[in-house]
């Protein structure tokens, strides 16, 4: 029998051992042996625990090698018993480390019966979480005596491990489908009370409510645009919608702006007031009336509020769940997702990093049985392209990272054809102007389509197309002896093509929400 004092490796660092107070660190060892044996006489046995154990849940060296040789013959779908694991091991040049085939015959002596593995595997997966757990606060310990750590980092730090524990150590076992099938049920009953055939949360714009049945639970929905489109804008407007129209608890994660200039941009949208005039108090007294009587609307509305720089997805899950739980929240919104970060975990690139925060929206909007609406930047493909049709936002131009498309349930794009002096549509004669165009571009649970909005630029405010408005909110068409416009995108000022890039001088009395 090989020395038990062998050197350990692939263990996670730092390794936990007996301490200066004589604790060793939390083992099973006799239920790892009776584990390691099971798996060696039952043909059915690893199908039993193999997703309840790794193997760095063996304490054991031995155990945790000749676990990795029984994961690799199952992977091959290749039987599993002691011949086949020794010649396993061997293969792999780790059948002396791991104990030679005397041991392995020894494992599968002391086993009387499969009766009770998955207990035992329970125990031994317990025991492994708890030496994780060790190691983790034995290195924040470590790191929080070391006075140039910062503080804020150590704790994200220790989220972050907490989290990935967690992560590690949940299992969700299968579930029969006759409850899940009452669940339904009762959804769809429930459903059949709501005006519109709305089972989600409205979001009180009438024709994309048609297409989405209101904003479904547990879904992930991105909604992304070029920069000056709208995207702060569109939220804003629709979480006014739900909370003081629909009297739905509503919260909002802003990393670009503070409380301050969200509560300024909704007092603009609900009270029509212009943001300058909000911003410097220069109002008529008409206006004053008009803000004193218009703001009751949201005072006392159910819209959370959290401005947070640089919120990393820990953060968001822990204030996330204590909002579900205390305010009975029932959509957030989050602005936006390329702001957001991972604090405590390394990545090689950003786009690593984008796509585990992604992964971790659609895992909090499962977890807390609600939609989670998600702003994301577009690259710069969208420039490049000409025409009514050309501007329109495709899938591909989502940025950063191709895991966003990937895990959404939902990715809608908002286009203003204004915004690149494209005031008609040649194909319908539509007049473009005021207009945004929200488009469906992926609807895991139903179709995709695309639907138009009044966009009242002065006041940051998207609403119904059919909602009454003023005139004046639109540009003037240009005159024929001064601009003309055509569907291939050249502008021409006294015979001059003039620069038509968002960046460029064209553009810059746009209105950048």
């Amino acid at each position: 029998m090989a020395d038990r004092t062998t050197k350990r490796t692939n263990r996670p660092a730092p390794q936990v051992g007996a301490n200066d107070v004589g604790k060793l660190p939390p083992q099973a060892l006799e239920l790892e042996d009776s584990v390691i044996g099971a798996l060696m006489i039952e043909k059915e046995a690893y199908v039993t625990v193999s997703e309840l154990l790794r193997p760095e849940s063996f304490y054991k060296d031995q155990n945790r090698l000749i676990f990795e040789a029984i994961r690799a013959l199952a992977a091959k779908d290749q039987p599993i018993d002691v011949l086949s694991v020794a010649e396993k091991l061997k293969s792999q040049g780790t059948l002396v480390e791991a104990g030679g085939a005397l041991y392995l015959s020894e494992l599968t002596r002391k086993v009387a019966s499969t009766a009770h593995l998955y207990y035992h595997a329970q125990i031994v997966a317990q025991k492994a979480t708890a030496r994780d757990l060790i190691a983790m606060a034995a290195r924040i310990e470590e790191h929080a005596y070391d006075d140039t750590q910062d503080v804020d980092d150590l704790m994200q730090e220790a989220e972050a491990g907490i989290f990935e524990i967690s992560q590690r150590s949940q299992k969700r076992d299968v579930t029969q489908i006759d409850p899940v099938i009452g669940e339904a049920f009762e959804r769809m009953r429930k459903a059949s009370k709501n005006e519109g055939n709305i089972s989600g949360v409205p979001s009180g714009f009438h024709e994309l409510d048609k297409i989405t049945s209101g904003w479904q639970r547990s879904d992930l929905v991105i909604i992304a645009a070029r920069p000056a489109m709208g995207k702060t804008a569109f939220v804003l407007s629709m979480a006014k919608n739900i909370a003081v129209n629909y009297k739905k608890p509503v919260a909002m994660f802003s990393l670009e702006m503070s409380n301050v200039q969200l509560v300024n941009r909704l007092i603009m949208n609900v009270c029509e007031i212009e943001g300058d005039k909000i911003k410097n108090g220069k109002l008529t007294k008409s206006e004053w009336s008009q803000l004193e009587h218009k703001v009751n609307d949201l005072l006392g509305a159910p819209i959370y509020v959290d401005d947070t720089p640089s919120l990393s997805v820990f953060e968001l899950r822990s204030k996330a769940r204590k909002l579900v739980r205390e305010h009975h929240v029932e959509l957030i919104i989050i602005d936006y997702l390329q702001l957001m970060n991972a604090s405590g975990m390394s990545f090689g690139s950003r786009e690593q990093e984008v796509s585990i925060i992604s992964r971790n929206l659609k895992q909090l909007a499962k977890e807390l049985d609600i939609p989670i609406i998600a702003l994301s930047q577009l690259n710069r493909g969208v420039e490049a392209r000409t025409g009514v049709e050309g501007k329109q936002p495709q899938l591909s131009d989502l940025r950063e990272s191709g895991a966003i498309e990937q895990d959404a349930d939902m990715v809608c794009f908002i286009h203003r054809p204004e915004y690149y002096h494209l005031y008609n549509d040649e194909k319908t004669g539509k007049d473009l102007r005021g207009l945004g165009q929200i488009i469906v571009a992926k609807h895991r649970n139903g179709a995709t389509d695309s639907i138009w909005l009044r966009f009242r630029s002065k006041f940051a405010k998207f609403q119904n197309e059919d909602e009454t408005f003023d005139d004046s909110d639109l540009a003037p068409l240009p005159t024929e002896g001064n601009v003309t416009i055509s569907s291939k995108m050249n502008r021409i000022v006294n015979n001059a093509p003039v620069d038509m890039s968002p960046d460029g001088a064209s553009l810059k009395n746009d209105v950048p929400f």
